[in-house]
C-alpha cells in the first residue's frame, strides 16, 4: 500500500516550483491533490493533468492565500468536493528581498502577508475539518533563513521564523485531538527562483553547504511525505531542516 493512500491533500502555490514537486510526490504516493495559486492558467492546468496521469483526483484552484475570506472559501470547496481533508501544506510564498535601509514598507507588509498570513488563514480554515477527523497533518514551509536570518532579508527571514513559532504553537493546540503540525527548513534548493541568481553566487552557495550542492525540490518534497504520512504519527511539533547540512 502507498504512504498516502486514500488521503488528500491541500497545497498552496503548488502550480510550479517546491509547491509542484511536493504535489507530485504526494500524488506518486497515492494522495488525491487539491493545490492553490493565485490563478487559474496553463500552467495551472498543465500541472493538474500531470496529477491525474499519475491516477489520482486533481483539482487546481485559484485563490489568494494572503486573503482570509479566499482562503475559507477554498478550503470549503475543497472540502465538499473531495468529502475530507487530512493534510494541509502551507507553501505559499515570496520574495522581496532588499537591505533594510533601502526595502519600502510595502515590501516588508506584503511578504509577511503572503508567507506567514496565509498560513494563519488556512490553517484556521481547515482546523475546523481535521477536528471533526480528529485527524491531520499540518506541513509548514520555514526556511534556513528563518532559523540564521540572511542579509538582504529582513522581511522573509521574520516571516519564515514567525512560521516556526506558528508550528509550536499550533502543535500543542490541536495535538490533544490527534492534529499534527511540523515545519519543514529549506535550505539553497534548485528553483525558477534560484535559478537567476549570478552563476558566481550560486557557487559561493554551494561552498557553504557541506554536501557541496544545491538541493532539488524533490528533497523537500521526501520530507513532506514523512510528515504527510503514518511514518511521523508521533512527531509533531518539529522543524526539519532539508538543507545538505547548511544549518548545523
Amino acid at each position: 500500500m502507498k504512504l498516502l493512500e486514500g488521503k488528500t491533500a491541500m497545497i498552496t502555490g503548488a502550480s510550479r516550483g517546491i509547491g509542484k514537486a511536493i504535489a507530485i510526490a504526494f500524488a506518486g504516493e497515492g494522495a488525491n491533490i487539491a493545490f492553490t495559486d493565485i490563478r487559474r492558467d496553463e500552467v495551472m492546468e498543465q500541472t493538474e493533468n500531470e496529477l491525474r496521469a499519475l491516477g489520482v483526483k486533481a483539482i487546481g484552484y485559484a485563490s489568494d492565500a494572503s486573503s482570509f475570506e479566499d482562503s475559507e472559501r477554498v478550503v470549503d470547496a475543497i472540502a465538499a468536493e473531495f468529502v475530507r481533508i487530512d493534510v494541509l501544506v502551507n507553501n505559499a510564498g515570496i520574495t522581496r528581498d532588499n537591505l533594510l535601509m533601502r526595502m519600502a514598507e510595502a515590501d516588508w507588509d506584503l511578504v509577511l502577508k503572503v508567507n506567514l498570513k496565509s498560513a494563519f488563514n488556512l490553517t484556521k480554515a481547515v482546523q475546523k475539518y481535521m477536528l471533526k477527523q480528529r485527524s491531520g497533518s499540518i506541513i509548514n514551509m520555514s526556511s534556513v533563513v528563518g532559523i540564521n536570518g540572511n542579509a538582504g532579508q529582513s522581511n522573509y527571514s521574520a516571516s519564515k521564523a514567525g512560521l516556526i513559532g506558528f508550528t509550536k504553537s499550533i502543535a500543542q493546540e490541536l495535538g490533544s485531538r490527534g492534529i499534527r503540525c511540523n515545519a519543514i527548513a529549506p535550505g539553497f534548493i534548485e528553483t525558477d527562483m534560484t535559478s537567476k541568481l549570478p552563476e558566481e553566487v550560486r557557487k559561493e552557495w554551494a561552498q557553504k553547504i557541506p554536501l557541496r550542492r544545491g538541493g532539488k525540490p524533490e528533497d523537500v518534497a521526501q520530507a513532506c511525505i514523512f510528515f504527510a504520512s503514518n511514518l511521523s504519527e508521533y512527531v509533531t511539533g518539529q522543524v526539519l531542516s532539508v538543507c545538505g547540512g547548511m544549518n548545523m
